[in-house]
């Protein structure tokens, strides 16, 4: 049977014990050489990254810094707008309205002798429209408030060249009126629309003077706000209204100074020229336009005659709802369901309303059968479709009975 000596044992236990020494020792040489080839090897490679980033935003900066001094970029910009403005802006000009200024002289009087006298200074001023050249003249639509009460006009075309003006006409009843300048100077006339074509929500572009030359030729975008509108007016400022007009409605700025200016669409045609704007501080974008279609016919008969020659009945009126309920019942006799119509005050002699028999109290209720309620109604039926020298068909009330007469109209001064 064999066995092993204890001092072999313990030999052999030791060179076991001992191989398994030496190769954990040379592993954790191999860690350790490992870990400083890291330490070494590394701190390089980020050293190199590093300055390679640092050369890389060092070559942008340089490119953006050459890239700053690059040249200017300029837009050619065209668009439907600037075309129809390209096409109307030279026709508008601006107006100022001069008039004789009196001094004041030491003892408190206005002109008198000696020092005292007046001067020309502008009053006011406006836009206007070049619609037409002829035989050396170029003639200019305005709106009347625009000339109204001037000693002198004077016209400033789209270059800044400034032309004395004659007022050839104007109409209180339209606000239009006309002024002729050398048209030696003119290169521009405007062309007219059509503003019966007119579609809401159409942009439309205001051009004008706002404010005087400061800011002369300005432009404003908008739309067709509403058509066939009617604004009413005071003609004579006694606080009564007088007339109806028939305007365009635009959200378009339009501004003190626009008045007598283009309205135009996209086309650049005018389709209307500015007039007003409603002026309270609740109020915004709300500005008016003359329709082309009616100035037409004015400027013309301004151009020729210097006014305008409307119809005339030769009465005075009184709208019958102003009328206390008793006196339309025991003073007039008028049918219980007669409440509205226009009761004349009185008649003027050797006029067309005594030639045909009408008098004081009677009540007129229908021209040519169209039915008149207020005064403004009859005399927008009578300015817009009848001419003097018509013959119109008036039924009225006369003591509760009603009646009918032809009358032949004049063009006398009074309605």
């Amino acid at each position: 049977m064999g066995y092993y000596d204890s001092d072999d044992q313990e030999k052999s236990r030791y060179r076991k014990e001992r191989g398994k020494g030496g190769y954990l020792l040379s592993s954790l040489i191999g860690v350790i050489i490992g870990a400083l080839l890291v330490l070494l090897v590394v701190p390089n490679i980020s050293s190199k990254l590093s300055n390679n980033q640092d050369n890389q935003e060092a070559t942008t900066a340089f490119t953006n810094k050459n890239n700053v001094q690059g040249k200017n970029v300029s837009l050619n910009v065209t668009t439907d707008v600037t075309k129809a403005v390209n096409n109307a802006e030279k026709a508008v000009v601006g107006i100022s309205n001069i008039q004789s200024q009196g001094f004041w002289t030491q003892d408190g009087s206005i002109g008198g002798q000696g020092k005292s006298g007046s001067s020309e200074q502008e009053a006011g001023s406006g836009s206007g429209v070049i619609y037409k050249k002829a035989n050396g003249k170029a003639y200019i639509v305005t709106n009347n408030h625009v000339v109204e009460g001037a000693d002198q006009l004077e016209v400033t075309l789209s270059d800044g060249t400034k032309l004395p003006a004659k007022l050839l006409g104007s109409d209180v009843w339209t606000d239009l009126a006309v002024v002729e300048v050398d048209g030696s100077k003119v290169s521009t006339v405007a062309q007219f629309g059509d503003s019966d074509k007119l579609k809401l929500g159409e942009p439309v572009i205001a051009i004008g003077n706002p404010l005087g030359e400061q800011f002369a030729g300005s432009v404003t975008q908008g739309i067709v706000s509403g058509v066939n509108r009617t604004v009413p007016m005071d003609i004579n400022n006694d606080g009564v209204e007088d007339w109806q007009a028939e305007v365009i409605q635009t959200d378009a700025a339009i501004n003190p100074g626009n008045s007598g200016g283009a309205l135009i669409n996209i086309a650049g045609q005018v389709i209307g020229i500015n007039s007003m704007k409603i002026a309270q501080e609740a109020v915004e974008g709300i500005g008016f336009s003359i329709p082309i279609k009616y100035v037409e016919p004015i400027i013309t008969q301004l151009e020729k005659f210097g006014k305008i020659t409307r119809p005339s009945i030769g009465v005075t009126l009184q709208d019958v709802s102003d009328i206390p309920a008793y006196h339309q019942q025991e003073t007039l006799h008028l049918p219980k369901d007669v409440t509205d119509g226009v009761m004349i005050e009185s008649v003027v002699r050797n006029s067309p309303a005594e030639a045909a028999g009408l008098k004081e109290l009677d009540v007129i209720t229908k021209l040519d059968g169209h039915k008149v309620s207020d005064i403004l109604e009859l005399r927008k039926y009578l300015y817009d479709k009848k001419k003097p020298g018509d013959t119109m068909k008036i039924t009225f009330y006369r003591s509760g009975k009603l009646k009918e007469v032809s009358v032949k109209l004049s063009n006398e001064s009074r309605m």
